[in-house]
């Protein structure tokens, strides 16, 4: 029986990982920064630019939005640490996305390197 890892081992030998050195000039080239943890990770802060959609609705709403619909966009991907970033690439490859890379050491290794954070900002009431 294979474990949580041992899918993640596979899905990381078929995708392309950006490295963090590489991350911004990848950020660049997307046309699409998706991180795919889940909403209260993202609103503890982000990737400037990085649209939410969790690992478990990847899927669903790459094939219901028409902005994402074409097989050619650029998709870079990320997560905590980049495992389910790697799943989320295997996935869209099986769709037939041909450009998807999934960011090397994901969130923390971004955060770890000293690169800027995107919070959303509590509303005023003043």
């Amino acid at each position: 029986m294979k474990t949580a890892h041992d899918l993640v081992v596979a899905a990381k030998a078929r995708v392309q990982e950006v490295s963090i050195a590489d991350a911004e000039q990848a950020i660049r080239e997307a046309d699409v920064l998706v991180d795919v943890r889940e909403a209260d990770e993202f609103a503890a802060g982000h990737l400037g630019g990085a649209v939410h959609i969790s690992r478990g609705l990847l899927e669903f709403k790459f094939s219901a939005n028409p902005a994402l619909q074409s097989r050619d966009i650029k998709v870079l991907l990320y997560c905590k640490t980049s495992g389910r970033a790697a799943l989320s690439a295997a996935a869209l490859h099986e769709m037939g996305y041909l450009s998807v890379q999934s960011l090397a050491g994901g969130f923390d290794a971004w955060v770890a390197a000293g690169k800027p954070v995107a919070k959303p900002e509590a509303p005023s009431f003043d």
